[in-house]
C-alpha cells in the first residue's frame, strides 16, 4: 500500500522532480503524480485510475519515454483522495523505480523472468533503512531478455539477463543505458537483492547518481562493494554494443500463444474518456489488461489476431498511434502551456501541425523536440531538431538539446514552414553524402 499524500509544499524530503503517488510535483495546471506500473493493469482496474483521473485532476494522462504513468490537474485537496484510489487498485509502487521489460513474464524469448525478479526486489529496498537520501532520479532496471527490451533506458543500476556457459546471469552495470553503463561483471540471480542493496547503500551516502560516483571515483567503490560479482570475459558479452528493441507499436507473441498489440498515444498523452473507449475496444477484443511500456505506448494482453486487428482499427478512430511510421512518434512534445507555468508555447497544441508540416522528411532516426523553454524536460538529449519556446519567438537547435544556442528563430506562424526546410535541406545534404 502506498502511503498517504502529505503536504507536498511543506515536505523537506519529497521526491520533487520524480513526482510518485506520495510526493506530486506542482506544475502549471495542478500536481502532477507519476505511476510506476507492476504488470498487467486488468481492464476494470484502468477504467477506475481513469475515472479518477478525471475525479481527482483534469482527466489527462500521460505515458512517459520510460513507460510510467502520469495524471495531471491534482490539488492539495483532492490528491489525498486520488492516492487512496490508485492504492486500493494495486496496480503500481512508490519508492525507488525499478523498470523491467514490458512483457516481462509474458515473453517467450526472455532469459530471465524479470517481474518475478523485481517482486522480490522490491520488498528488499523499500525495507532498507538507507543513511542520507537518495538522489529523487535514481533507477533500477531489470531487463530479463527478449524483443521488446530496455536497452535505451538509462538508469543508475542494471541488472540485465544474459547466458553465460549455458547458465542464465545478470550482467550488472551501473549509470548509463547497455552501451554505455559502467560494466561491474555477472553474478547469479539469487545474488541480485543483496548487490542492489549495497549499491543503493553507496549512493544514498554519497546522495549522487551512479554515473557522478564513476566520474569522480572510477567506480572502485562500487566494484569494491560487490565481492560476489563474477567477471565475465567481455569477448563472452555484446554489452558495449547497443542492442535493437522490436518496436512496441505492432504485434508480439505471448508465451501462451496469445498476442500483445501495441498502440502509442499521440505525443504521450491522451484524455480520460479517449482511454476508456480504447479499453472498451480492448475488453470487445478481448483483452485480459493493458501494459505501459517505454516509448509512450500501451500493450493490450491475450488477443488473437482477428480480434487485434479489430484494436488496431478502433484505437486509430480514436486518435491513438497504430503504424509505426506515423509522423507524430517523429516529434517529442512537453506538456507545454497552459499545462506547464515554465512554457512560453503550447506545445501538444502544436505538436500535430509540425508533425504534418515535417512528415514528408521524417526518415527513421529523424527525431523533433518540441520545448516549451529551455529546460528540455520532455527529451534530455540531442534531437534531429530541438525548437525552444521563448518569449514571442522560438529557437531552433540542430542535432542537439534544450540547452544549446539556437542556430535560427522563428515566430509560431514561421514555424512549420521553418522546420519543413531545415528537415528539406538536412534531407538533401544527407541524399547528396550518399551518392
Amino acid at each position: 500500500m502506498t502511503a498517504p499524500l502529505n503536504n507536498v509544499f511543506d515536505n523537506p524530503l519529497r521526491r520533487g522532480i520524480c513526482p510518485g503517488l506520495s510526493q506530486p510535483l506542482p506544475t502549471g495546471d495542478g500536481l502532477l503524480v507519476r505511476l510506476l506500473p507492476i504488470g498487467t493493469i486488468a481492464l476494470d482496474a484502468f477504467a477506475a485510475l481513469c475515472a479518477a483521473a478525471r475525479a481527482h485532476g483534469n482527466g489527462i494522462i500521460e505515458v512517459t519515454a520510460r513507460g510510467s504513468i502520469q495524471v495531471r490537474g491534482l490539488s492539495a485537496d483532492s490528491g489525498p483522495r486520488f492516492a487512496d484510489a490508485i492504492a486500493a487498485l494495486e496496480i503500481a509502487e512508490d519508492g525507488v523505480p525499478i523498470l523491467c521489460n514490458p512483457l516481462a513474464g509474458l515473453d517467450p524469448a526472455e532469459t530471465v523472468d524479470a517481474a518475478a525478479l523485481a517482486a522480490v526486489l522490491r520488498p528488499v529496498v523499500a525495507q532498507q533503512a538507507y543513511p542520507g537520501r537518495l538522489d529523487p532520479k535514481v533507477s533500477i532496471v531489470i531487463d530479463g531478455g527478449g524483443a521488446l527490451n530496455l536497452a535505451r533506458v538509462h538508469a543508475d543500476i542494471r541488472l540485465r539477463a544474459q547466458l553465460f556457459d549455458g547458465d542464465p546471469v545478470l550482467r550488472l552495470s551501473v549509470g548509463g543505458d547497455d552501451a554505455t553503463a559502467f560494466d561491474l561483471g555477472a553474478i547469479a540471480t539469487d545474488d541480485a537483492a543483496e548487490a542492489v542493496s549495497r549499491l543503493l547503500l553507496i549512493l544514498a551516502e554519497r546522495s549522487a547518481r551512479a554515473r557522478d560516483i564513476i566520474v569522480s571515483e572510477e567506480a572502485c567503490c562500487l566494484i569494491d562493494a560487490l565481492p560476489l560479482a563474477r567477471r565475465v570475459p567481455k569477448g563472452n558479452d555484446a554489452s558495449s554494443v547497443l542492442r535493437r528493441s522490436r518496436d512496441p507499436i505492432g504485434l508480439h507473441a505471448l508465451r501462451d500463444g496469445r498476442l500483445a498489440a501495441g498502440i502509442g498515444l499521440a505525443f504521450g498523452h491522451a484524455d480520460a474518456t479517449a482511454l476508456e473507449q480504447l479499453l472498451d475496444a480492448a475488453a470487445a477484443a478481448g483483452a485480459r489488461g493493458l501494459r505501459a511500456s517505454p516509448g509512450r505506448s500501451l500493450l493490450a494482453i491475450g488477443l488473437t489476431s482477428e480480434s487485434a486487428a479489430r484494436f488496431f482499427a478502433a484505437a486509430a478512430q480514436l486518435g491513438f498511434v497504430t503504424r509505426a511510421d506515423d509522423p507524430r512518434r517523429h516529434v517529442i512534445a512537453c506538456a507545454g502551456a497552459p499545462l506547464c507555468a515554465s512554457a512560453h508555447i503550447a506545445a501538444r497544441t502544436l505538436a500535430p501541425r509540425l508533425a504534418a508540416a515535417a512528415a514528408s522528411y521524417l526518415s527513421e532516426g529523424v527525431t523533433i523536440h518540441l520545448s516549451g523553454c529551455a529546460k528540455g524536460c520532455a527529451h534530455p538529449g540531442a534531437a534531429s531538431l530541438t525548437v525552444i519556446g521563448a518569449p514571442g519567438h522560438c529557437g531552433l537547435v540542430a542535432n542537439g538539446t534544450a540547452h544549446d544556442a539556437p542556430f535560427a528563430s522563428a515566430t509560431l506562424h514561421e514555424l512549420p514552414a521553418a522546420i519543413a526546410a531545415h528537415l528539406r535541406e538536412r534531407h538533401a545534404a544527407t541524399e547528396g553524402n550518399h551518392v
